[in-house]
């Protein structure tokens, strides 16, 4: 059987400390890092921007449908409650099944578009995991050639909050891409 060892907060801080002292002797205090952000390069891809107006364009078209559907069900409960007073028991049970049935149709249909690894999902995949790949080997060229071990995507979720242009390689990457500007001068 196995134990469970709890240890306290001294033990704790000697292991901490030397891990620390650990890392400082070792070279991973002299890597060398830099950030890009991968946001703005995108934004200067002329595919990625083509791709991101077609799934704009269909995200447009499903969620039309959605509301025509939507407008569907509205309109089965209204007219049902105009009718309600006219309409027997067994009457209005099957117009509320139907508009019920209609209903989760449609929850259906929502989640079949918009829902976890639903089309729109599987589509924006399939047309922005390409570009995304370029930028990516971009990335991986300018890291080698630059000699970093470590970059950094600024428009990510890592807060960074200085950054000194100096390890910003983002131009480095538009110009692996072919995307730079002559006259750019950061470098």
């Amino acid at each position: 059987m196995a134990k469970i060892v709890f240890l306290d907060k001294g033990v704790l801080l000697i292991v901490f400390v030397t891990l620390c002292a650990l890392l400082a002797s070792s070279s991973v205090f002299g890597q060398k890092f830099g950030y890009i952000n991968t946001e703005y390069i995108l934004n200067k891809m002329p595919e990625y921007q083509e791709a991101q107006g077609e799934i704009d364009q269909l995200a447009t078209q499903w969620q039309s449908e959605i509301q025509g559907m939507q407008q569907e069900v509205d309109n089965m409960y209204s007219e049902l409650k105009a009718e309600e007073v006219l309409l027997t028991a067994e009457m209005r049970r099957e117009r509320n099944e139907t508009i019920q049935q209609k209903e989760q149709t449609l929850k259906e249909y929502q989640q079949k578009v918009f829902g976890f690894e639903g089309l729109y999902y599987l589509k924006k995949q399939e047309l922005v995991k390409p570009i995304q790949e370029q930028v990516f080997e971009a990335v991986e060229k300018v890291a080698e050639e630059n000699k970093l071990q470590i970059v950094f995507d600024k428009s990510g979720d890592l807060v960074m909050i200085y950054t000194n242009p100096i390890h910003d390689y983002t131009d480095y990457v538009l110009d692996e891409l072919g995307l730079g500007e002559r006259e750019d001068t950061i470098r």
